[in-house]
């Protein structure tokens, strides 16, 4: 983040009440600023790159492009691309699972209360921590998990695999480092190669590849 660790964020949404509440809700915090706003994913990129957001909000279903391939086009277009958060309605929706498996970095429901639209975009904005890891667990359960041998193939060290599962359970680096009696610069340099071996973009896909692959059971 830059610019004296002020946040920026976009918010995507084709209702603008929606938009309006969430830009009233984060403008109200000294360390976030809502920099621009989308109605439609076929918007995103070209907003992306005209403010350069640290992290965008966006709607899971819109008419013209949906989150998922507005979340798929950003990810894989623009270099160091900002984290999203999609927002939906309903917490087991199949678009929500979707989204993440392709980049997202979490989600929010829209009955989410203030404090937690807040504290959701500080946490993908600072990449520390899984953003609600129990509800990634129920959607993976409710889509019957997916075939996937990506952990046999990453050969995970023993102290890896700890930080893989308590990743998995939500906890920042900081958090990871009491629990293992370790110093938070080793939790960080475990966490990144975790990632490399998962080739995941962020916590939030490796922690997926885990539970698709059987290596996390869901219902845990």
């Amino acid at each position: 983040m830059g610019g004296d660790a002020v946040i920026a964020v976009l918010v995507v949404d084709d209702d603008p009440l929606v938009r309006t509440g969430l830009r009233a809700i984060l403008d109200a915090e000294h360390d976030i600023e809502v920099v621009g706003e989308a109605q439609d994913g076929s918007e995103v990129l070209d907003r992306v790159r005209a403010r350069r957001p640290d992290v965008v909000l966006m709607d899971v279903r819109m008419p013209t492009m949906d989150g998922i391939a507005a979340t798929r086009q950003l990810v894989t277009t623009v270099p160091d691309a900002p984290k999203v958060v999609v927002i939906t309605t309903f917490e087991n929706d199949s678009y929500v699972y979707d989204a993440l498996r392709v980049g997202a970095a979490g989600f929010l429901l829209k009955r989410a209360r203030p404090t937690e639209i807040v504290q959701a975009v500080r946490t993908v904005a600072t990449s520390d921590s899984v953003l609600f890891p129990s509800a990634i667990r129920s959607l993976v359960a409710a889509r019957g998990g997916v075939a996937n041998d990506v952990m046999a193939q990453a050969k995970l060290t023993e102290r890896e695999t700890e930080v893989l599962r308590a990743m998995a359970s939500g906890l920042s680096n900081a958090e990871i480092a009491t629990a293992m009696f370790l110093g938070v610069e080793t939790v960080k340099t475990h966490v990144g190669n975790v990632l490399m071996k998962l080739g995941a973009r962020d916590r939030t896909q490796a922690v997926i590849a885990a539970y698709e692959s059987g290596f996390i059971a869901p219902g845990r």
